[in-house]
């Protein structure tokens, strides 16, 4: 009697959050729920952005966690975090959000300086100890443009502070150069001009989606967000099935 055929089933992707400069794991919160409606397991870290050994520390302790094969998801800052730490062997792919994707040797500011200074940085305030804080009235309409107001102070209120030095930190390894890659490029945004994400996308060969959002298309389109975040997990899920 002929054995019946049984779907193949591929080991399920942990889907692993990095978030960016002046946010926290929390700004994840709607993409997380799209997830978690398909069934993905989601870690959504809290990076200490405090320097990039200390970020990278806190993303390896989520992927060592993992039961199985890793999407690393990086937004903004969060993206020279997972150029680091997707050298994993358990990272199957990376999904860089309006993100910054550094190559050997280069340090996020290093991705900046062919081009005019975003024009924020002035506004930001250095405290005592070298962190960096936007403010309050100004984070809205560079970060987040296009929520209601209301939200966008919340955003500013609960912002988490990054140190200055974090950005020349150089990374020693680029996973995008052995790990299959996509990117979400913001085409309103204020914060990573849209050329210089347009540059990084086709350097790092990515599956590029363009949304037009500000700087946080987790959060004004975390459907469009979560949809590319689960296209990255199904072809891991396939690769390692």
């Amino acid at each position: 009697m002929a054995k019946s055929m049984r779907p193949v089933e591929h080991a399920a992707a942990t889907v692993v959050l990095v978030h960016g400069a002046w946010a926290d794991g929390s700004s994840w919160s709607d993409v997380i729920a799209h997830l978690q409606d398909k069934g993905s397991e989601v870690v959504s870290v809290q990076n200490p952005l405090q320097s990039l050994s200390g970020d990278v520390a806190a993303v390896n302790r989520a992927i060592e966690r993992a039961s199985g094969p890793v999407v690393l998801v990086g937004h903004s800052w969060g993206g020279t975090v997972i150029t680091q730490a997707g050298h994993s062997a358990k990272v199957g792919a990376l999904v860089y959000v309006a993100a910054f994707a550094p190559d050997i040797g280069e340090s996020t500011n290093d991705l900046q300086k062919d081009g005019p200074a975003p024009a924020y940085a002035s506004l930001l305030e250095v405290d005592a100890e070298g962190f960096l804080w936007f403010p309050q009235a100004d984070l809205p309409h560079w970060f987040a443009q296009d929520l209601p107001s209301a939200h966008a102070m919340v955003l500013a209120a609960a912002q988490n502070p990054v140190h200055a030095a974090v950005f020349d930190e150089k990374v020693a390894q680029a996973a995008w150069r052995s790990k299959p890659s996509w990117y979400l490029l913001t085409a309103e945004d204020r914060m990573i001009a849209p050329d210089l994400q347009r540059i990084m996308a086709t350097r790092i060969a990515a599956r590029t989606t363009v949304v037009h959002s500000s700087h946080v298309p987790l959060i004004s389109h975390p459907r469009e967000t979560a949809a590319l975040i689960l296209e990255a997990a199904g072809a891991t899920a396939a690769q390692h099935g």
